[in-house]
């Protein structure tokens, strides 16, 4: 057997490491080459961002105050018996819409009959005395004027007149004390309205003394709201109803979906409260369609005024930061432009623009959060190039109109 050599010939090393410097030299000059045309280069220009956009427009926009406010009735009243007795009949059903001076219980009127005839009867002989002194008083006179009696009978019979002239007029009030507590046993209702569940059944004694009454009779048109507003907006409401007393007021539900009723306000409260800084209103609604009811709560809408032909953009075009508020504006040559703006009142999906923005300009509502000052852009759609409506195709936002969201505070 050949035994293997343990070493490589020295000519055939040298080759080895020759070929190894050639190929590391070749792969350094291609390295630095291709470096230096990187480096040499033009830098790659970011694409155009895709956007949409809306054109700022000038528009009527109402000034509001939102507030929570709970529903209250104009009267609520407890219905008591004003006399004690047996309950006879009851003549109204649970619910029951009721008018003012309607029939709604009787009581056992026979002992309240008997005493008026008992003080009719005592009403009926003082008469009768007052008219026999009366007569007696007369036959004096003439008879004093013939000296035929003695002028101190005549004032006695006249002192006489005069006490029972007194027990007929006591008698009197008696006999309508008697006939009032009699109308007492039928009892009506004291304002229109809506009863709720009876307390007392038929054939039961009540008292005018019971807590609990008969039933409660709630007016429910009109009915009235009360809600509160900060102190920071008193100078600016009290401005507004120096101009119009009876300002709009209107009453959403709880969403913001459903416009419950329409009315006007009917009164500010006195003073502040100082331990919430707010101070209380109250504001009157019709409630024809009944769609308040007492103690519910719902969000209130109270018109300040109307702003004429303000510039307002989306509101979702306005952006937040340290330096305050801008807007990305749409240039002719599709770049942007970052520009800071003053902005006031809000109203649905549209917020006032004070300065910054001119009506037609378009203001990017969509792809915001890749845009840098002066970026390039591409608008999507047609609605860039009409402008658009401000109704942006907005990931995550309702399109919904003003009556979808609460409105934006006054500033």
């Amino acid at each position: 057997m050949s035994e293997i050599p343990t070493q490589v010939p020295s000519s055939k090393l040298k080759i080895y490491i020759g070929l190894l410097v050639i190929v590391a030299g070749v792969g350094g000059w291609l390295y630095f080459r291709q470096a230096g045309q990187s480096t040499n280069a033009a830098p790659r220009r970011s694409p155009p961002v895709s956007v949409s956009v809306a054109k700022a427009e000038k528009q009527d926009v109402p000034i509001l105050l939102s507030a929570l406010g709970t529903v209250n009735s104009t009267y609520t009243v407890t219905l008591h018996s004003r006399v004690d007795g047996q309950l006879n009949k009851i003549h109204f059903e649970e619910g029951q819409a009721v008018k003012q001076g309607q029939l709604l219980a009787e009581l056992d009127p026979r002992p309240y009959q008997a005493a008026l005839t008992q003080t009719q009867g005592q009403w009926m002989r003082d008469q009768a005395l007052l008219r026999n002194a009366e007569i007696d008083l007369a036959r004096y006179r003439r008879l004093w004027a013939q000296n035929s009696v003695a002028k101190q009978q005549v004032d006695t019979q006249e002192a006489l007149v005069n006490q029972y002239r007194g027990t007929v007029k006591l008698d009197q009030g008696l006999v309508e004390n008697a006939q009032l507590q009699l109308s007492y046993s039928r009892i009506t209702s004291p304002v229109s309205g809506q009863v709720g569940l009876r307390q007392v059944d038929p054939g039961n004694i009540v008292h005018s003394s019971d807590a609990s009454g008969l039933v409660t009779i709630t007016q429910i048109q009109p009915i009235n709201v009360l809600f509160s507003i900060p102190e920071t907006n008193l100078s600016q409401l009290l401005q507004s109803t120096r101009q119009n007393p009876q300002l709009v007021v209107e009453a959403w539900d709880r969403d913001y979906h459903t416009r419950l009723a329409s009315g006007h306000l009917l009164a500010i409260d006195n003073q502040l409260n100082v331990s919430t800084g707010t101070v209380s209103l109250k504001a009157q609604f019709a409630n024809d369609d009944q769609q308040l009811f007492p103690n519910q709560f719902v969000n209130i809408r109270l018109l300040l005024t109307t702003r004429k032909n303000a510039v307002t953009v989306p509101d979702i075009a306005v952006q937040t930061a340290r330096q305050g508020s801008y807007v990305y504006l749409l240039n002719t040559d599709n770049s942007i432009s970052m520009t800071p703006v003053t902005v006031g009142a809000g109203y649905g999906d549209r917020i006032i623009v004070e300065n910054g923005v001119q009506p037609e300009q378009q203001v990017v509502v969509d792809g915001l959060d890749r845009l840098r000052n002066g970026s390039k852009v591409v608008v999507r759609g047609e609605q860039g190039k009409t402008g658009g409506d401000g109704k942006s195709s907005q990931s995550g936002r309702s399109k919904g109109g003003a009556g979808q969201r609460a409105p934006s505070n006054v500033e």
